[in-house]
């Protein structure tokens, strides 16, 4: 293990090799917001990719250690993309048919079902599944902004905390080492945060329904809502394709599978997902190669462009100023809630694992950071709020903005980037702080 502040290659680099992996991530910001039109064409994202991650990987092939370090984040990438690809194959060939009651007590019940489910086939897959159900469940309601909105909160979000599997924050840390069982250890503000949530939802899609039925006299409003449509699943191989994915993760850390073994067995079981699925399910479920395009070109800027940045805060980690869980657990969730929540939590990693001097050079860096027990509580922070607060803006987790799109095509009238942020971070920051005094003990000396 290298000591914080030697002359690794961490130490060498100049801080302006960060740049391309800054301007990434204020393009990937930015343009959602602000040129969504141009910005949702994969071309233009390929340009900007292209600009940016080209210099960053010709300077790591120009510098002693720099190719080691660079071909260390082409296969982390490879390996990420061929989960997500099988994932979100998998959920595309998979629909649910009919819809339950759009009752308070219904709701709430399909909001811990998706919190649950998203640890199975990712927090995408869990929205994407459910969203429309949950939609034509309560299709005779007035308001349903705020059913969307707790939806991105829960599964969208704080859901897939529980699993690698859940969140891609969770399996890159797989990647680097985080044995596959240790993001169970979260359930207790797993628990806590979202059953909070579900309980803060029940008792205000319940005064919303009451208030419907005096403001519009809607005389047993409740009775048509208990109406519903029997659900049915439609592509239910892909089940037994999803549990594969589950036995080819278990088998890459029990076995320490090679590079390539893995990867190639998601391929193909997103190959026969893909060929088994009936295309009347695709068509329902408006499935598409376009997303996981787009996602592809993104996150190989990404991977690319933060080599440096993650070898210079490993390095420099005790110059940053984060101590104790309680700091990490909110820097790593405000940067979460305004950029990509998977790089954010590789650059928390990074930090944390400088303070205790461990080598992000070491491709599986994180297995000693799990190891320590200061470093543990370190990551336990940096998990949790890494993928609780993607939930405080539409661009901190990929699923939010597909959930927004979907939502008004049904015709909620969603709140713009702003008005959305002002809303979760009303919902969730009390819930947030509660969390913190629970869980990350602040006050207790640095580790």
């Amino acid at each position: 293990m290298a000591e914080p502040g030697t002359a690794t290659l961490g130490g060498q680099l100049p801080v302006w090799t960060v740049a391309p992996f800054v301007l990434l991530l204020a393009a990937i910001a930015l343009c959602e917001v602000l040129a969504a039109g141009w910005w949702s064409r994969p071309a233009n994202k390929a340009r900007v990719v292209v600009a940016l991650a080209v210099p960053a990987a010709v300077h790591l092939l120009s510098v002693e250690g720099g190719a080691g370090a660079l071909t260390h984040s082409v296969t982390e990438y490879v390996s990420f993309l061929s989960l997500l690809t099988a994932l979100f194959v998998i959920a595309g060939g998979i629909e649910v048919r009919g819809s339950l009651a759009g009752t308070p007590l219904a709701n709430a019940g399909m909001l811990a079902v998706g919190a649950v489910l998203a640890n199975l086939v990712g927090t995408t897959g869990a929205a994407m599944l459910l969203i429309r159900p949950f939609l034509r469940a309560n299709a005779r309601r007035a308001c349903r902004v705020h059913l969307v909105v707790f939806f991105i909160l829960i599964v969208a979000n704080a859901g897939g905390l529980l699993t690698p599997i859940g969140d891609p924050p969770l399996y890159l840390g797989f990647l680097k080492g985080v044995p596959f069982g240790w993001t169970l250890r979260l359930w207790a503000p797993w628990l806590f945060v979202n059953g909070t949530l579900i309980l803060i939802f029940n008792l205000v899609d319940q005064f919303l329904v009451n208030r419907e039925e005096r403001r519009d006299r809607t005389v047993g409003l409740m009775d048509e809502l208990i109406v519903h449509q029997p659900l049915r699943v439609a592509g239910r191989r892909n089940v037994l394709l999803l549990a594969a994915v589950v036995l080819v993760l278990l088998a890459k850390g029990a076995l320490a599978l090679p590079f390539g073994v893995p990867e190639a067995a998601l391929g193909l079981i997103a190959y026969l997902s893909y060929r088994v699925t009936p295309r009347g399910v695709h068509e329902a479920n408006h499935f598409g190669f376009g997303p996981i395009a787009s996602v592809a070109v993104i996150f190989a800027g990404v991977f690319v462009t933060m080599t440096q940045p993650l070898l210079i805060l490993n390095a420099r980690a005790d110059q940053i100023g984060l101590q104790q869980p309680w700091q990490y657990f909110w820097a790593s969730g405000a940067l979460s809630s305004i950029l990509d929540n998977a790089p954010t939590y590789l650059a928390f990693t990074s930090v944390a694992a400088g303070r205790l001097g461990i080598s992000v050079g070491d491709p599986g860096y994180l297995a000693a950071l799990v190891a320590s027990p200061a470093g543990s509580d370190l990551l336990v922070a940096i998990a949790c709020g890494a993928v609780m607060m993607g939930a405080l803006t539409y661009i901190g987790n990929g699923p939010n903005l597909m959930v927004k799109e979907i939502a008004e095509h049904r015709g909620v009238r969603m709140p713009h980037f702003f008005g959305y942020a002002l809303i979760a971070m009303l919902i969730m920051l009390p819930v947030l702080t509660a969390a913190t005094f629970l869980f990350f003990r602040p006050g207790e000396p640095a580790p």
